[in-house]
């Protein structure tokens, strides 16, 4: 079992950048795939960026594409989501989740593991 703790998330105006950190408990963190996911009020859970076990693959949503980076550190058992020229439109909580599946995958219900979540807020 793993746990998931997210932080970094924040009020920002839009045009800026913010990096949310998400740590996990636990040895066997390489053993996951990690993705972010968020919700925005009154929307569905939706996929973010996810990350493959050794970090050599990545996926993105195509709303987030060129402006959001995925990456992880196991030796520090962090993955992280490098946000810039935020846009109003991505307030959301934003959610960590890890998944043992082979492949990355990015519906949400392959992952079994979540934080908290951490609120982004991007005016405009």
């Amino acid at each position: 079992q793993v746990q998931l703790v997210e932080s970094g998330g924040g009020l920002v105006q839009a045009g800026d950048s913010l990096r949310l950190s998400c740590a996990a408990s636990g040895r066997t963190f390489s053993y996951y795939n990690m993705c972010w996911f968020r919700q925005a009020p009154g929307k569905e859970r939706e996929f973010v960026a996810a990350i493959s076990r050794s970090g050599s693959s990545t996926n993105y949503a195509d709303s987030v594409k060129g402006r959001f980076t995925i990456a992880r550190d196991n030796a520090k058992n962090t993955v992280y989501l490098q946000m810039n020229s935020l846009k109003p439109e991505d307030t959301a909580v934003y959610y960590c989740a890890a998944s043992k599946t082979v492949v990355v995958v990015t519906t949400k219900g392959e992952y079994d593991y979540w934080g908290q979540g951490t609120q982004v807020t991007v005016s405009s």
